[in-house]
């Protein structure tokens, strides 16, 4: 990017993802709006956001396509795009706020343009998930991005029972209406004092970091009117040896939403035991139900 605007320059073909900011527009990279500047097909997750910001950093769109790509067209607008490439052509995408393919539609794009035998490149950038790690206080050595969980049901319980035993800190997205739930929910299976935050809006005027135990992080929101976009970090599992008990209780809690082998399998997994004695146990249990 020069000193009056973006660079006009010749971009490479293949398909360029760029991430685009989670809140403050300046949050974006001058190579991605150089990238926005020089491609000759723009996609985007949602158009009309991807052209405001265009519009606020001056990048013109000088008469460009401009595709709309998300989780309810990817199978139309893929083969447009994939022809585009085909030509030789530049192309870039952009999901509506981040880094495209955290927890986004542009994964299947990603990968039905490397099946083609077509290039693809990544500027990298703003990112809710290493935003939230950051600011967290919580360990980032090692770390795993689970998504939204399941809303509801048993593999909602499944789910949150096997993060809560991960050695790693665990990074979610959650819906503001869900948020209180899912406090109580790990209020349920894991211990009060393990260390929690919840920040939502971040980069944003209203910016908030909720840092605590589980304990005291379920008490602040409890009752709130919750607005924004959340995410929320558990602490990695503190190292404990398994008692009977734990084994029998999970083993008890899976069987009730899983086969006798995938219960086995996920208990197994989820406390570092081995298949076979978790698989005769579960056996024995499902005997004596």
């Amino acid at each position: 990017m020069s000193e009056t605007g973006p660079v006009r320059a010749k971009l490479p073909p293949g398909l360029h993802f760029i991430a685009t900011p989670i809140g403050a527009a300046r949050d974006i990279t001058l190579r991605a709006l150089d990238i926005l500047a020089a491609a000759d097909v723009l996609a985007a997750e949602d158009t009309r956001t991807l052209r405001h910001l265009m519009e606020i950093h001056g990048v013109p769109l000088n008469g460009r396509p401009m595709v709309a790509y998300h989780d309810h067209n990817g199978d139309q607008a893929r083969p447009r795009l994939l022809a585009a490439l085909a030509e030789g052509k530049s192309v870039v995408y952009a999901s509506e706020a981040g880094t495209p393919l955290v927890a986004d539609p542009g994964y299947q794009l990603g990968r039905a343009v490397i099946e083609a035998g077509y290039t693809v490149l990544a500027a990298p950038g703003p990112s809710a998930v290493l935003a939230a790690l950051t600011v967290s206080g919580l360990p980032s050595d090692r770390f795993l991005f689970a998504g939204f969980p399941p809303s509801s049901g048993g593999p909602r319980q499944t789910f949150l029972r096997g993060i809560a035993q991960s050695d790693a800190t665990v990074i979610l997205y959650e819906s503001p209406k869900r948020i209180q739930k899912l406090l109580d929910d790990l209020w349920q299976i894991t211990e009060t004092t393990r260390r929690i935050v919840v920040c939502r809006e971040l980069t944003k005027r209203f910016e908030e970091v909720t840092r605590g135990t589980l304990e005291e992080v379920r008490a602040a929101y409890d009752g709130r009117d919750v607005k924004g976009e959340i995410v929320v970090l558990i602490d990695r599992a503190p190292d404990r040896a398994v008692t009977p008990e734990d084994l029998d209780s999970a083993l008890r809690e899976a069987l009730r939403a899983h086969r006798l082998k995938d219960a086995a399998a996920l208990v197994s997994e989820a406390f570092g035991l081995p298949k076979r004695e978790v698989y005769q146990r579960a056996l024995q249990l499902a005997a004596e139900q």
